[in-house]
């Protein structure tokens, strides 16, 4: 299994929907996905997807239901564990949660291929912590320059302050495969002269795309509603690199929780 988490330090740069699009594009591939919606307060994907969790995480909190019975399969293949909406106490888990997270996790990725960790933006705890557990980090960004400082500053952040070098880029509503390439440069220019080798590979571009705000309002993945459209090749693309990166041996999910819950407590 490899576990990935999807970051970003701006918002709006279409973060939850690459996941979900990935997470279809897996499941193309016979790669069975869950996608966790680690923006705990602020559930996303059931609401991109137009699903309708009955229970969310906060049930799971309060001890009413395990990680398992909120899990919902979606028409594309893969499944999602949603978050809470405007429940601001997830925003930073305590130890606790953390905990109780790691002891039912491993009821949730028997059989799975792909895990995935739809984060929120920023550098909250939260995010910090996601990260950590995962083995391969994505972080995605946008062809404009706040968007590519707040990369920039998540990246800094994984990379000075725990180490964390398993790191891709990914450039989403680009004009061209040009623009995203130039994005990388830009920013791995000024990683290495500031932090040093941090080892950021560049996954790839996404291009703009009239299909895919039609997918949204259709609430489906638009590598379904629009298999044959730009963002779609850009994205089967992006999937199928990943599938050739091999990441690092970490120990597994259960090793990586247990390695970085006692420092993010």
């Amino acid at each position: 299994m490899r576990i990935l988490a999807v970051s970003s330090g701006k918002g709006g740069v279409g973060k939850t929907n690459v996941v979900a699009n990935l997470a279809a594009a897996l499941e193309k591939k016979g790669l069975h996905t869950v996608v966790f919606d680690a923006d705990l307060g602020l559930a996303n994907i059931d609401v991109l997807l137009g699903l309708s969790p009955k229970r969310d995480i906060r049930h799971v909190f309060a001890g009413e239901c395990r990680l398992r019975d909120i899990m919902i399969k979606t028409p594309y293949g893969f499944e999602v564990i949603p978050a809470s909406s405007g429940v601001s106490e997830f925003t930073r888990l305590d130890p606790s949660e953390k905990l109780l997270l790691k002891e039912q996790f491993e009821e949730v990725t028997q059989g799975v291929d792909f895990f995935l960790f739809d984060l929120g933006a920023g550098i909250s705890d939260n995010v910090l912590f996601f990260n950590l557990v995962a083995q391969e980090r994505i972080v995605i960004t946008v062809p404009e320059p706040t968007a590519m400082a707040d990369a920039y500053a998540l990246i800094k952040l994984l990379y000075t302050r725990h180490g964390l070098k398993r790191i891709y880029l990914l450039v989403n509503l680009v004009k061209d495969p040009r623009e995203g390439k130039q994005v990388y440069q830009q920013i791995v220019q000024v990683a290495e002269r500031f932090l040093g080798p941090v080892g950021l590979t560049y996954l790839g571009a996404i291009r703009e795309d009239p299909s895919v705000s039609r997918a949204v309002r259709r609430q489906e993945p638009f590598v379904v509603a629009f298999p044959q459209s730009p963002a779609s090749e850009d994205l089967l693309r992006i999937r199928d690199k990943l599938l050739k990166l091999k990441p690092e041996e970490e120990g597994g999910l259960e090793a990586l929780w247990s390695q970085n819950l006692s420092s993010l407590s």
